[in-house]
């Protein structure tokens, strides 16, 4: 019982004043034993924890009943959200959710308005109290003592009225004696007078003094009986001291009251002498019975939504009688004596029409206390009430049938009210609607849990098929577009929130954000045909009846958009369930849905045409594609029909109706038609742009949305998105990082980027971060010394830098570009793109630039750190070296670091940059695997020699960074090589020569690996393409002759870039034993001639990119590498690699060979995108998620992607990450068992590396570890079994799409 703050009054104030006497009065003797004020204080703020009947004073349950009425929405809202966020695996448990649902509570709005509302009451409440303290003494003394003197009809009051009551009357406070004779006075046996008296009196006692008497079980009887009095005043009185006794008492007595009343009900509806209307009557709220009756159902329901929130506090038993007697209820059937027709209407039609949408059952399937036994009870005794909510959903949908079948028009529910009128009568159908609302609501929220789920199938009545929830879940999908066409000049209870196709939606959406409930309802063939029927009749053009096509369709795309989010869900639409995405012939529900948006998009369906929604539908369904395509097997599915094309036509069609649009004139009508109409247009455009966006989500997809011609565009709306810190969609969960990481692995994409302001913006906050800081926290906090090389605040900024710099995005953006080198530099003067980064950062060759950095160390530190990433890119450490000399500027800086004494040069200043530029040199200047090189670490030890490895400031290294170069061995004595040496000198039979040579292969790889080396590999490879390119059938690309003579070739010069990496090649050739004098000038002579040989193939393009502007941009590692693998001979590894380009593996292998080659269509060849990246690392992609699916969402978290650190791999020949031997191998095996292993070995390095990814995803520096790190441990042939098994999975679709380059575009 409590009163609204709003409405306070001077009784209000009395009644407190009453009940805050009670609490003082009990305390009393604790308080004035307490030494001090403070201790006294500290008593009632502990009084819980000691007083034994602290909830049971009258103020205590005042507050409880407050609190709950002011914040109960707030709490319920909070945890409804918690939980959802748990069942999704982001949780932490129930204390947690505690803590945060507190902490949400009162930081919230409701909190402050009820502390302040409180505060002002109680202060008034208080003031008055002290002041009449004594007085009020006196007065209870004085009243006292009479009371005592009175008989027992007498009593006193104090004045005191409930502005929120029913009642507005005074407490009676009566003895066990009292109470005894109202028990006696309320028999229905007594006289009418009688028992109104002694129920006036009994509304007038408070109702924990009633329902603690002894004689409670008999007055609970008497009461439950005479609510069956024909008097509805007395009955009324009766129900008003049920209520009372609802908002004030504990469940332990409230328990008794509800299941006397749901007796009662049950009752009330199996007698036969009550006039329970029937369903074909209707119900008149005007007649006083149905009054009574609505009267008695509503107080349940209220109690019924209240109690989930307390009765946890309780023993189980308490809730389980509420359960039971509420299940008994409801599950009401009355004898057949009494069964007439039509069928009277049973209780959950009256529960129905006072909650429609049945909250109560959502709320007592809310947490697991009270869900548990609410199933447990629905499985053993109350299944009827399941079958009989199915029953009702499969009537309803029978009529509407019936109606459709009648006519397509016909509106099977009656007109309605004026929405100014009340509603006083409601007629069969619109009971039978509501009562079908409320059972699907009822099943929708028991289809969540798995024991709800449990309790399906059901058999209905005078049906012997059962109803299986997988039919349930067809019929619910059949209401989103079979319900009948309502007049839209008329209100029915279908519009609104109440439309079955609304209802059916929410219940579905709900189902597949639950990934288990979404897998046993949703993810079967039966569902999803259900989902897709309508649009195979409108793509074969079937007669159809749909209610609202638009809206319907809507709702459909909305649904599958869900499921296509989800792997399990994504795979039933690509494949029907076959999860092998080689076998996917047959045509599934991906087609469907991709041509009916096709056939949307070209506005040619008839029914739909010209409808004011279509653009909406459209979107919908483009949504519905988005979530396929986004992914590589869902692209490879949706390619062949050309969707890409599609969007792009709507969008330039868009665009250029946008541009027609007049520029808004100030003082114009805002909401006319017209400026609707041009929003509606731009709004179109722009969701459009996102859909094409999307396709940059994988390798190919990009390549696809560089050929629109679009690429531009919407990387400048993701920019403006990415600005306003927008959601990328309501299915992703971490933003446009891939998406970024995509494009910078591109020269077209970080161009783009480039254009937009992207690399500005990002560069900018850098700045920002790492040199400005927060101007408002300066003075008054300063900031932290960082600890780490990297500070946290810059961690986010550095891995975005590392994202997007890859080498074909760092070509395009400094290639050819001098650094400033100016003479001086503002203080305020921020660095806008990279090549100011690289002049503020990285080259620090001036004092002019290191006085320029407020924070130098730490901003030098961050530089050689992004350094060291970016030089792990050989060709970007060739690019950077030969345009800036990064090396001789880290020696210079080492030089500077060195304490000069009177006898000379001393030893080096050992501090953070030191060490990291140390590092870095070494690093630069060494070529090696795992094992052929050692690098110094970059922490000190403790102790006398913080840091043991050498420095220098000139060449060579120190030897103690050089490992011991491996040594020659010959096994030309092996048998098995023999072998296999003998069939490569005499072929026979094409293709079972092949498959012989590759037997053999696998078979020394697997038992000999290390006896493929040195010359014995050389004579391999050279024996076994020779023989491939003499066959036809092998090969894949025509060369044309070519004349290798050295004259012509003499005065042709290499750029500073190849020079460079041949002195490396060689260098590491020597390291090997491989090389001798005079190989430098072979391996110019080689790339020279090969450089003129594939000019002869290339074609000339029309694009900007500045890696199409020249030759081939980077260093061609594979000629180099076979230079190696032939001991330096140039004119054998010559003649090999022109063998070699027939091959089809060439395209992969080597990358120079299809640099704006004639092979290629055009707009694939001036994409400047390279076949290893829309081709080979697509499909790594693909297999990384189905094969290693941990690994697969680690880089999706990291917003890294596995294409961009495969390029790096790829191009460079593995040179830095493996060891010569692995490198070896690497080669031979896609020269033997063909190109698609180069996608077997990139899986299998994963595989090797899926702990370490794990833990560096963890840390949040994948990429950096991904970069930096070697590969250490791992060998080609310890995962050769491994590869031969996706070999058997996958190689006919990865070969197929690997021989249709040449018609990529396509």
């Amino acid at each position: 019982m409590w009163m609204k703050m709003s409405h306070f009054s001077c009784e209000d104030e009395a009644l407190l004043q009453s009940m805050l006497r009670q609490l003082l009065q009990s305390v009393k003797e604790k308080i004035t034993a307490a030494p001090s004020v403070e201790c006294a204080e500290e008593i009632l703020l502990h009084l819980e924890e000691t007083d034994e009947n602290f909830h049971n004073y009258e103020f205590v349950k005042y507050l409880r009943q407050y609190i709950c009425s002011s914040l109960g929405s707030v709490i319920e809202e909070e945890t409804e959200k918690c939980t959802s966020a748990q069942n999704q695996g982001e949780g932490s448990g129930y204390d947690t959710l505690v803590q945060h649902v507190t902490k949400k509570t009162r930081e919230s709005k409701e909190y402050r308005e009820m502390m302040h509302s409180l505060k002002n009451v109680m202060m008034v409440v208080v003031e008055s109290l002290i002041n009449k303290f004594e007085e009020d003494q006196m007065r209870n003394k004085e009243m006292h003592r009479k009371t005592k003197r009175e008989q027992h009809s007498a009593y006193y009051t104090d004045n005191c009225s409930d502005s929120d009551s029913s009642f507005n009357r005074s407490y009676t406070f009566m003895n066990q004696e009292q109470l005894q004779l109202l028990v006696e006075r309320l028999d229905p046996a007594q006289p009418k007078e009688v028992r109104h008296e002694a129920m006036q009196t009994l509304c007038s006692a408070p109702p924990s003094d009633v329902l603690n008497c002894e004689s409670w079980s008999n007055l609970r009887k008497h009461l439950t009986m005479s609510l069956s009095d024909p008097d509805s005043t007395f009955s009324d009185k009766i129900l008003r001291f049920f209520a009372k006794t609802f908002s004030s008492s504990p469940l332990n007595m409230t328990r008794e009251v509800y299941t006397s009343l749901a007796k009662h009900l049950e009752l009330y509806f199996l007698s036969g002498e009550n006039c329970v209307p029937t369903i074909s009557d209707g119900i008149d709220i005007n007649n006083p019975e149905i009054i009574r009756l609505f009267k008695k159902v509503r107080l349940l329901n209220e109690y019924q939504r209240e109690v989930p929130s307390f009765w946890i506090r309780h023993p189980e038993k308490y809730m389980e009688e509420i359960v039971e007697s509420t299940l008994s209820l409801l599950s009401v059937k009355r004898e057949q004596r009494y069964l007439v027709y039509p069928k009277l209407l049973d209780p959950v039609y009256f529960l129905a029409l006072l909650d429609i949408k049945a909250v109560w059952f959502k709320k007592w399937m809310h947490a697991n206390y009270s869900r548990t036994v609410v199933l447990r009870l629905l499985e053993k005794k109350y299944k009827s009430l399941i079958t009989a909510s199915v029953q009702q959903c499969v009537y309803y949908f029978e009529s509407c049938e019936s109606a459709v079948e009648a006519t397509s028009k016909v509106n099977v529910l009656p007109q309605q009210y004026s929405s100014n009128n009340q509603k006083t009568f409601y007629s069969g159908q619109e009971l039978q609607y509501i009562y079908f609302v409320h059972s699907l609501c009822l099943l929708g929220r028991l289809l969540i849990y798995k024991q709800g789920r449990n309790l399906f199938p059901v058999q209905l009545e005078n049906r012997k098929d059962f109803i299986s929830l997988t039919d349930l879940l067809v019929l619910f999908i059949q209401f989103i577009y079979c319900s009948p066409t309502c007049p839209k000049t008329t209100l029915t209870v279908h519009t609104g929130n109440y439309s079955p196709a609304i209802l059916v939606t929410e219940v579905l959406q709900i189902l597949c954000d639950r990934t288990e409930c979404a897998t046993e309802c949703l993810y079967t063939y039966a569902v999803i045909d259900a989902l897709l029927h309508p649009i195979h009749n409108l793509l074969n053009g079937t007669e159809m009846y749909i209610n609202c096509p638009e809206t319907s369709l809507i709702h459909i795309a909305d649904i599958l958009a869900r499921i296509a989010a989800v792997e399990d869900g994504l795979s039933l639409l690509l494949y029907g369930g076959n999860m092998n995405s080689a076998k996917k012939d047959s045509l599934t529900a991906a087609h469907t849905i991709v041509q009916f948006t096709k056939k949307l998009l070209d506005e040619n369906i008839s029914v739909l045409s010209g409808t004011e929604m279509l653009p909406a539908l459209k979107g919908a369904f483009i949504f519905v594609c988005r979530q396929m395509y986004g992914t590589c097997e869902g692209l490879q599915v949706l390619i062949p029909y050309g969707l890409h094309e599609s969007i792009a036509d709507a969008w330039k069609k868009a665009s250029s109706l946008s541009e027609r649009i007049p520029t808004p004139v100030p003082g114009a009508d805002s909401i006319s038609s017209g400026n609707q109409e041009s929003q509606n247009i731009m709004v179109w455009e722009e969701t459009l742009l996102d859909d094409l966006l999307n396709f940059a989500a994988t390798p190919k997809g990009l390549l696809l949305l560089q050929n629109t011609g679009a690429l531009n565009e919407c990387v400048t709306f993701m920019v403006s998105r990415f600005s306003k810190k927008l959601q990328v969609s309501g299915c992703e969960r971490f933003g446009y990082g891939v998406i970024v990481t995509q494009m910078a692995a591109t020269s077209p994409g970080a161009v783009a980027l480039q254009r937009s302001g992207f690399i500005k913006a990002l560069i900018t906050e850098l700045w920002a971060v790492l040199e400005c800081g927060r101007d408002d926290l300066r003075v008054t906090h300063p900031s932290s010394t960082p600890v780490d090389p990297i500070d946290r605040s810059c961690q986010k900024s550095f891995l975005a830098l590392v994202n997007l710099l890859s080498y074909p995005a760092i070509y395009e953006l400094i290639g050819d570009q001098e650094i400033p080198n100016k003479p001086e530099y503002s203080l305020r003067e921020v660095p806008t793109d990279v090549i100011d980064l690289i002049d503020r950062l990285i080259i620090l060759n001036s004092e002019a630039k290191i006085h320029s950095l407020f924070n130098y160390e730490q901003s030098h530190i961050f530089g050689l750190r992004l350094l060291s990433v970016l030089c792990c890119d050989l060709d970007t450490l060739l690019l950077l070296e030969s345009q800036y000399k990064v090396s001789q500027v880290l020696l210079n800086a080492q030089k500077e670091n060195i304490i000069e004494t009177s006898e000379g040069p001393g030893n080096f200043i050992i501090d953070g940059l030191s060490v990291e530029r140390n590092h870095i040199l070494v690093r630069i200047n060494l070529t090696g695997g795992p094992v052929e090189r050692i690098l110094p670490q970059r922490v000190l030890n403790k102790g006398m020699d913080p840091y043991p490895w050498p420095m220098f400031s000139s060449y060579p290294l120190p030897r103690c960074y050089l490992s011991e170069a491996p040594r020659k061995a010959d096994f030309r004595q092996d048998s098995d090589l023999n072998k296999l040496l003998a069939s490569l000198k005499n072929p026979d039979k094409q293709l079972v020569w092949i498959e012989n040579c590759r037997r053999q292969f696998c078979k020394i790889m697997k038992a000999k690996p290390d006896v493929i080396n040195g010359t014995i590999l050389a004579e391999l490879i050279e024996k076994f393409v020779l023989h491939l390119s003499e066959n036809p059938s092998e090969c894949y690309f025509s060369t044309g002759e070519y004349e290798a003579d050295d004259a012509n070739v003499k005065n042709e010069s290499l750029s500073s870039v190849q020079q460079l990496g041949i002195k490396m090649t060689v260098r590491y050739g020597k390291y090997l034993n491989l090389l001798k004098d005079g190989a430098e000038n072979d391996l110019c002579l080689l790339l020279t001639h090969c450089d003129k040989f594939l000019k002869q193939q290339q074609t000339s393009v029309n694009s900007s990119l500045r890696c199409l502007q020249e030759g081939y941009a980077g260093y061609d590692w594979f000629a180099s590498s076979v230079f190696l693998i032939m001991s330096g001979e140039r004119e054998k590894t010559l003649t090999f690699l022109q063998q070699f380009s027939s091959l089809l593996i060439s395209a992969f292998l080597w990358l120079r060979r299809l640099h704006v080659t004639v092979h290629l269509p055009v707009d694939t060849a001036e994409s400047g995108i390279h076949s290893i990246y829309f081709c080979s690392a697509h499909y790594i992609e693909m297999l990384l998620k189905a094969e290693l699916p941990l690994v697969f969402s680690a880089f999706h978290m990291s917003g890294f992607t596995p294409s961009q650190i495969c390029q790096q791999w790829l191009a460079q020949c593995f040179w830095n990450y493996l060891d010569w031997n692995e490198i070896c191998h690497y080669i031979a095996t896609c020269i033997f068992l063909g190109p698609d292993y180069q996608i077997y070995i990139c899986i299998s390095v994963f595989k090797h590396l899926q702990q370490d990814i794990l833990q560096h995803t963890q840390t949040q520096d994948l990429q950096v570890f991904l970069k930096e790190e070697a590969l250490h441990r791992f060998r080609v042939s310890d995962y050769l079994e491994y590869m031969e098994s996706l070999e058997a999975t996958y190689r006919p679709v990865l070969l197929r799409d690997m021989r249709n380059i040449r018609m990529q575009s396509t």
